[in-house]
Parts: structure tokens; C-alpha cells; sequence
């Protein structure tokens, strides 16, 4: 009998758990050879979520990890990782958008040897035209910039094997970005389609701008996996030193057919000219030299407050 371990990251979801539990329970109840643990961390809940668990905790093997504060989707993730006993994981989002009843299919793909499912949405219901396309577009420019061959429209939720997880938590990173280590760990990999559902309840705990957000995650996904923002400095430099070089030609030319120098216009031009281009190329450069020093401090990637086991029958 193999056990399944299924991972979910969540905060305030009182809405949603009880169905939750009930669907995936019932999709997994029917797989032969399998037993199950759902392991849900609370990303500093202030709703009932965790008293709601704990009264499910007397039927379904549910084990809580309780984070210390909030730390965001990755370190839950990653918390939840460390603390499961699966040949394979699954994790997903808690809000029931990626539906349950596609965990068969994850699970043929694992018995078929598959060490990595992803699943890629192929719809996206119960999203605004804005919000597919912005994600559309911070997809494929992480795809594009990134030195390894990320899938498009794969969120998180995914199947992970056993030693795949083992080499995923190895590396310590303090800010990974998962969905890109998932690939960057190698072993067979394929892929499993779907359509992302709305919301039954609730609203997303995660907004566009938020210190825990899509942004940060799109920022993480290119500093992870890409070097490329870094070159576009060196690219922007060689451009400003050759417009710097044509105005310099210009002033003399200017000067040589007896025309007055341009003053103050072109004066400002090119000092706001520059500087914006200073400016870009130092603030991409302050990415990359945050990720250093978030890792170089030797802070824990999260702390937990607490773990509430089932008791197994």
C-alpha cells in the first residue's frame, strides 16, 4: 500500500475546506492501493480554518502545520515538503479552482513512471480578461528569460515523486521559486490538461500587488531561473554610450557650420535620458543583490508554530 501525501497552502479558507476535504477524500477513497494524508498549512489564518480542520481531523487523516506568522504560498509549500511521508505529493491551491477529481490521472502518470506531473490549464473560468492576460504574459516571460524550459499555464499543482521532493529540498534556497524547481530537478517529466474552475467561495487571499502576491512571485520565477536581466544592463549601457557619441558628433557638427549649440532642451534630454537608464540598470541589479542577501542572512525559510497530527486508525 503506497500513501499518497496532498499539500495544501492556505490562509482564511473557511469557505472552502469542507468541500475540499469531502471531494478529495471521495476522489481519492477510489483509488486501489492507496491510502492518503492531507496536509494543510495554515499561513497565519485569523478565520475559523483551523478549528474547522481540527473537527475534521476525527474523520480524514489531516495533519495542520501551523506557521509562526505569514510567509507566503512557497515556504508553506516548502513547509509541507519537509513534514510529509508520501512516495509521491501532490500540492495544490485550497481554494478549489484546480479540481480534485484529476488526481487519478496525476496518479496513473506517477504509476506509469513519471517523476513530475504538471497540470496546464488550458481555461481559466472566473478571471477577468485583465487577470488571464497579465498571467499569460508573466508566463512566457519567465519562459523566455529563463535558462531552463519552463511549462506555460502550469500553476501549482503539480505530483512530485518521492526523490524528486528529496532533491527539490536539498538546496536550501530562501526564496525559491517552486514551480521552477519542479523543473530544474529533471527526472521524467510530463504534463496533464485541465480547465481552472472559479471560486464556489471566498475571494483570493493573494492580490496582484501584495508582499506575497503574483508580483513577487514573477519577480522570484525570472530571478530564480535567469541571468538575462542582468546582460540587459550591459545591452542598455552600450546603447546610451552610442547615443551619447552621436550627440557629441552632433554638438560639433553644430559648432563646426557655425549653429548654435543646442542648450537647455537637449541638456535635459540627456541627463533624463541617462539617468532613467541608470536607474533601470540599478534597480535590476538591487534584485539580484536582495536574493544575495536574503540567502547570505541564514534565516530559516519559515517557522512553525506547530504541528497538529491525525490519529491513524
Amino acid at each position: 500500500m503506497k500513501l499518497l501525501s496532498i499539500i495544501f497552502s492556505f490562509r482564511n479558507e473557511q469557505e472552502i475546506i469542507p468541500e475540499l476535504v469531502s471531494r478529495v477524500s471521495k476522489t481519492v477513497e477510489k483509488l486501489n492501493n492507496w491510502k492518503y494524508e492531507m496536509i494543510f498549512v495554515n499561513d497565519d489564518s485569523s478565520d475559523s480554518s483551523e478549528k474547522l480542520l481540527i473537527d475534521l481531523q476525527k474523520k480524514y487523516p489531516i495533519k495542520i502545520i501551523n506557521m509562526s506568522r505569514r510567509f507566503g504560498n512557497a515556504p508553506c509549500i516548502l513547509a509541507g515538503f519537509d513534514n510529509c511521508s508520501g512516495d509521491c505529493v501532490i500540492y495544490m491551491e485550497a481554494d478549489l479552482q484546480d479540481p480534485p477529481e484529476l488526481i487519478p490521472k496525476l496518479i496513473e502518470k506517477f504509476e506509469n513512471g513519471f517523476d513530475v506531473v504538471h497540470t496546464v490549464r488550458t481555461k481559466r473560468l472566473g478571471e477577468s480578461k485583465l487577470q488571464i492576460f497579465l498571467t499569460k504574459i508573466a508566463y512566457r516571460i519567465i519562459n523566455k528569460l529563463s535558462y531552463i524550459p519552463l511549462p506555460l499555464d502550469a500553476g501549482d499543482f503539480k505530483l512530485i515523486s518521492r526523490r524528486a521532493i528529496e532533491h527539490i529540498r536539498n538546496p536550501h534556497e530562501y526564496n525559491p521559486y517552486v514551480r521552477g524547481l519542479s523543473v530544474w530537478v529533471g527526472f521524467k517529466q510530463t504534463f496533464v490538461e485541465y480547465v481552472l474552475e472559479s471560486r464556489p467561495a471566498g475571494k483570493s487571499k493573494f492580490p496582484l500587488f501584495s508582499s506575497v502576491g503574483p508580483t513577487l512571485e514573477f519577480i522570484r520565477g525570472i530571478t530564480s531561473f535567469s541571468l538575462a536581466p542582468l546582460y540587459l544592463g550591459i545591452i542598455l549601457g552600450l546603447i546610451t554610450f552610442l547615443f551619447s557619441v552621436i550627440l557629441i558628433f552632433y554638438a560639433f557638427y553644430q559648432k563646426f557650420i557655425g549653429l548654435a549649440v543646442p542648450g537647455t532642451t537637449q541638456l535635459l534630454i540627456s541627463i533624463s535620458f541617462f539617468s532613467g537608464i541608470i536607474l533601470i540598470t540599478i534597480g535590476i541589479s538591487s534584485l539580484y543583490i536582495a536574493r544575495i542577501h536574503e540567502q547570505t542572512r541564514g534565516r530559516p525559510r519559515y517557522i512553525i508554530k506547530e504541528i497538529k497530527n491525525y490519529k491513524e486508525n
